[in-house]
This record gives structure tokens, C-alpha cells and sequence, in this order.
């Protein structure tokens, strides 16, 4: 035994994150559906399970919210830079950009 791990705390770590991947999958799965239904609070649903599921697997994982978030704003600037497809026909990156940092004020 490793001094200072708590070997019951880290095997349910352990179950989480399985947990966790395993309702990421359910959660694809519901969008999909939901996509091809047509119901918008079905997809609702789908997409802020799958938003919140991946910000908590990341917390399990060691991340905080915080650096998440970063990471995020990251991604979406370097797609910005990168003229990706969807920001180049919609805009659609830079309007995310501007409703995540403007959330924060």
C-alpha cells in the first residue's frame, strides 16, 4: 500500500469515471435520437448532459472548472485563428467566444 492513498476512495474514483464515459456514450446516443425527433427539449437535454458530464469526468480526472474553461476559450481562439469551416461560414465560434467571456463579467 502507497502511504497517503486511500485505496477505497481511489477504486470509486475509478467506478466514476467508467460511470462517467459510459453516460458520455448514453448521452451521444440522445442527442442522435433526439436530432433525428426533432424535439428541441429533448436535445436540450442531450447536450447540457453531455456539457456537464464532460466538465465533471474532467474534474475527476484532476482538472478544475476553472482550467476547463481555459481550455475552452483556447479551442475557440485557435479555431478563430485557424478559419475553421464553422467559423468561417457561420461565425459561429467567435459568437461562443463572445458568450462565454461576456458571462464572466
Amino acid at each position: 500500500m502507497v502511504p497517503g492513498v486511500n485505496e477505497p476512495e481511489v477504486a470509486k474514483n475509478i467506478t466514476v469515471v467508467e460511470w462517467l464515459k459510459a453516460d458520455l456514450i448514453t448521452s451521444l446516443s440522445a442527442l442522435y435520437k433526439s436530432m433525428l425527433r426533432g424535439s428541441e427539449e429533448r436535445l436540450l437535454d442531450a447536450l447540457s448532459g453531455i456539457i456537464v458530464t464532460c466538465y465533471v469526468l474532467g474534474r475527476r480526472m484532476g482538472l478544475t472548472f476553472s482550467r476547463i474553461d481555459v481550455a475552452v476559450e483556447s479551442k475557440l481562439r485557435q479555431g478563430i485563428e485557424e478559419s475553421h469551416e464553422v467559423e468561417k461560414w457561420y461565425g459561429d465560434l467567435t459568437m461562443l467566444l463572445t458568450y462565454l467571456v461576456d458571462r464572466k463579467r
